[in-house]
């Protein structure tokens, strides 16, 4: 009868797994149960379900590591372009388990902006390692039961997303990626984050307990590798347990290398289009990337790369039998006119130009100061700023009133000024205290009525003594100011080493002044 099969066929899986004695102990336990129960009762169903995941659960087969660094490195750099040092990070890691022969349970975590291939690199670490993969997202999660398992009390209870990956992935050490980590929420079914230190920290997860198995199981053996966009909305408990390995944008020429390598041919391998059917050049694939894909990661450059191979495939198929080559003119013929110009600040007194970094990368934003009246002394701030920035403004505020003779600016200009500070586009939220110098100069370009004289821009903390502290996303910002073809920086002393670990093909052609001080900002800026 039924019962009986189902009895053999769970022996028969029992014989071919390496069980601790409470697992055998268990089994046993609920196939003697799963033997008195009628098979129509609702009893028997949640017993021979909970007993296909016990018996088709992994327990204790792990599969050997491939530890040879120099294919890791050839698996890494076929499928990725630059990144090196990302790359670099990854082999040492690797070196280190082979060292000890096995890569113990560790955890990455990718932070950069979309569209730059986190969650390629954790598939290529897998393929590397020669581990299984399985990836899943934790964006907008807010039970913990999806992390723990539900209890078998509850009707259609399951195991959580680790247990089941891990009867997935059929080895008890996958690479399992969790993306957009940052994106993880928490409700009144309780808090997920929480429940995910007991599965990330390596102390913890050699007897991982879920719910629904009820039984200790040992995840201290699997390569976590996580991914998000930004730190600040991830718990410090779990940012603890991981190492970060950072992924900044692109700059032009690396994307316009990324699309003739990967984007190209894989848009024209979707269409069923020969390669010499349809050819595109360096010219045009770079005037795609400025005009039409200005950010940074390659989704977007990817997303009009297709529609041109589209528009070439609607030509084919109406009887187009010669080449096609696609050049900056054809470009602008099916994709439009270009949607972004040559990003070009705002000029004149009272102007000056910063660098802003956030999860989507670097960018650049003009800071615009202005006197409303003289009737009162006072500052006014527009452009939804958060509060480190307001008090940032503050400070730039008190600094520049308190020195403007010593900076040569209309000694009584703030008396009574009630001076307007606007940081454009004034929909886009913004925080942070790395403008602080930028807010100065704009102050005192207003107090002496004298514009910048040429195009740079800059980025610093400021105190209230007028000491410029060392600022976050350096690399962002370097790229943003490369993209806008401002070429003169003023950086913080503190970010010589962040701005000096940069690849030379991103430093080339700028000039950098590092300040220590506004009195330095005020000299290379007015001379």
């Amino acid at each position: 009868d039924d019962r009986t099969a189902d009895v053999e066929r769970f022996r028969d899986r029992i014989s071919k797994l390496n069980l601790k004695p409470p697992v055998e102990k268990r089994i046993e336990d609920e196939l003697q149960k799963l033997s008195l129960l009628e098979t129509g009762s609702p009893e028997y169903a949640v017993t021979r379900n909970y007993l296909d995941w016990l018996t088709q659960l992994p327990w204790g087969k792990h599969s050997k590591d491939k530890l040879d660094l120099k294919r890791a490195r050839k698996i890494l750099d076929s499928d990725h372009y630059g990144l090196e040092d990302v790359k670099d990070r990854i082999i040492e890691f690797l070196a280190v388990g082979a060292m000890k022969g096995e890569i113990a349970g560790s955890i990455l975590l990718l932070v950069g902006p979309p569209g730059v291939g986190k969650t390629s690199i954790g598939r290529s670490i897998a393929t590397a390692l020669g581990r299984e993969f399985y990836r899943f997202s934790l964006g907008g999660m807010r039970d913990e039961a999806e992390i723990k398992g539900h209890r078998r009390t509850y009707i259609g209870a399951m195991p959580g997303k680790f247990i089941q990956a891990i009867k997935e992935a059929g080895i008890a050490n996958p690479v399992i990626m969790l993306d957009e980590i940052d994106k993880i929420g928490a409700s009144y079914h309780g808090d997920p984050a929480s429940a995910l230190l007991e599965v990330l920290d390596p102390e913890q997860n050699i007897d991982f307990l879920d719910h629904y198995l009820d039984l200790r199981f040992d995840l201290s053996k699997v390569l976590f590798v996580c991914t998000a966009n930004q730190l600040d909305t991830i718990p410090n408990a779990l940012l603890d347990r991981m190492e970060i390995i950072r992924l900044s944008g692109y700059i032009t020429a690396e994307k316009v290398q990324i699309a003739k390598r990967y984007l190209w041919p894989k848009q024209l391998e979707k269409a069923g289009i020969a390669r010499d059917r349809l050819v595109i050049g360096e010219i045009a694939l770079r005037h795609i990337a400025e005009g039409y894909a200005r950010e940074s990661g390659v989704r977007s450059l990817e997303k009009q790369l297709g529609r041109l191979v589209r528009k070439a495939a609607v030509k084919f198929i109406n009887g187009e039998t010669g080449q096609i080559t696609i050049s900056v003119k054809a470009v602008e013929e099916w994709l439009g006119k270009p949607v972004f110009g040559r990003q070009k600040p705002l000029s004149g007194a009272g102007v000056v130009t910063g660098l802003a970094w956030t999860a989507m990368g670097g960018a650049i934003l003009s800071i615009e100061a202005t006197r409303v009246h003289t009737k009162t002394r006072g500052l006014k701030l527009t452009g939804q700023l958060g509060s480190v920035m307001k008090e940032s403004a503050e400070i730039a505020f008190s600094h520049v009133s308190s020195r403007v003779k010593e900076f040569n600016g209309y000694p009584t200009f703030f008396d009574s000024a009630l001076v307007h500070l606007h940081v454009p586009e004034g929909a886009t939220p913004k925080d942070g205290p790395s403008a602080g110098i930028t807010m100065a100069t704009a102050l005192l370009s207003l107090a002496r009525d004298q514009k910048l004289p040429r195009q740079l821009a800059m980025t610093g903390e400021l105190t209230l003594t007028g000491q410029v502290l060392g600022v976050g996303g350096i690399r962002e910002k370097v790229i943003s100011a490369r993209r806008s073809k401002i070429m003169e920086l003023i950086l913080p002393a503190a970010n010589q080493r962040d701005y000096d670990k940069l690849p030379a093909y991103v430093r080339e052609g700028f000039v950098i002044h590092f300040v220590k001080n506004f009195r330095e900002v005020v000299q290379h800026v007015f001379g």
